[in-house]
């Protein structure tokens, strides 16, 4: 997967989620929801309003959904498209 935005949602999942990794150890099929647990209800929530600052994008209430969040990849792909759009 190359995507240009990968480095970047990268760098926001450990900033908002205060995760301790290396950022490369994020490949795009690292699980997300339900595999780390700073992913919480009160995570999701400081991730949204992080990438939304980050990419200037707005996530809808019905854009929210546990595919969303099944892999860095999955939500790459997601920023991707609605940075696109």
């Amino acid at each position: 997967m190359t995507s240009a935005h990968l480095d970047a949602v990268r760098a926001v999942l450990i900033d908002a989620l205060e995760l301790l990794q290396p950022a490369e150890e994020l490949r795009p099929d690292t699980a997300l929801f339900g595999a780390l647990p700073e992913l919480d209800s009160f995570g999701v929530v400081a991730l949204v309003g992080a990438l939304e600052d980050r990419f200037d994008i707005t996530i809808g209430d019905d854009e929210f959904g546990a595919e969303l969040f099944e892999t860095v990849g999955t939500l790459t792909d997601f920023i991707d498209a609605k940075v696109a759009a």
